[in-house]
């Protein structure tokens, strides 16, 4: 069984100013996907530092993160949590986190829709209420050195019993399964490498919980086979990319449809 982390305290950010020498010795599969969807963005965020206040979207999706991380604790303790210590729980992750947030949309309405999709999660969660997970929230890392690769590292949100990965997620619209499995490899296949190499042991499969903030919410689960050769090799040629790309501070733009969400867009038409 996985060693269970120590009792969730706030996430220390992965945003802090840092040297080419840092961020080659170790990498994560966020840093890795933001790597890949644009080099000025990951400059921005990881290399420069620059803060941003966290978007309304972020704050739904950290506050339900925070109350599964919660629920799936109690579970492992084998302690019950009621629909009313749930709420409280909610609450508290909902006001703790909320400071700095530029609101688009009336935050009401935000709350009630991430309260909605918690329940219906809880409604309808592939989980049996008496599994106990064989951890939460682990903090594990690969010594990769031997690839002549940085230490990955990495939070699994939730490893189920018989080793079944599980990653939440929110969404504003339910996810296309093939897509969802084509854009999250790097993530989730970066997952399989730290369980096998923490447990000595394959995964048994990834699963992707994704938290649908639809009208009326829905949860769509989609399932993944372990990780093939061919995902890992692709996932190391990743990680080679990014410390030869590192070294060589190749910080292009990659201009595209993804610009119209990008937080540092401002920064990135004045960068020269």
């Amino acid at each position: 069984m996985i060693a269970l982390a120590a009792p969730p305290v706030a996430p220390t950010p992965d945003t802090n100013p840092r040297s080419i020498t840092e961020l080659t010795q170790t990498v994560s599969a966020s840093r890795l996907s933001t790597w890949q969807r644009c080099r000025l963005q990951f400059m921005f965020r990881y290399v420069t530092g620059i803060k941003k206040p966290p978007t309304p979207a972020l704050h739904v999706g950290t506050t339900v993160h925070s109350v599964l991380q919660q629920w799936n604790l109690a579970r492992w303790r084998r302690t019950a949590l009621d629909i009313n210590a749930i709420k409280a729980i909610f609450d508290q992750a909902w006001i703790s986190q909320e400071e700095g947030i530029e609101w688009d949309e009336a935050e009401d309405g935000a709350r009630q829709s991430a309260w909605a999709v918690l329940e219906t999660y809880f409604r309808y969660t592939p989980i049996p209420a008496d599994e106990k997970p064989e951890g939460v929230e682990v903090s594990v890392e690969a010594d990769l050195t031997s690839h002549g690769l940085p230490t990955l590292i990495g939070v699994l949100d939730l490893v189920r019993a018989g080793g079944r990965i599980v990653d939440f997620k929110t969404s504003a619209r339910s996810p296309d399964p093939e897509m969802a499995v084509h854009t999250h490899e790097t993530q989730t296949t970066a997952y399989a490498v730290l369980y096998r190499e923490t447990t000595g042991k394959e995964e048994s499969g990834i699963e992707l919980h994704h938290l649908i903030k639809t009208k009326v919410p829905k949860l769509v689960v989609t399932e993944l086979e372990t990780a093939g050769e061919d995902q890992i090799t692709r996932l190391f040629r990743v990680m080679e990319d990014y410390v030869s790309g590192l070294e060589r501070e190749a910080f292009v733009p990659a201009p595209g449809l993804q610009c119209s969400f990008c937080e540092f867009f401002t920064e990135c038409r004045r960068h020269r």
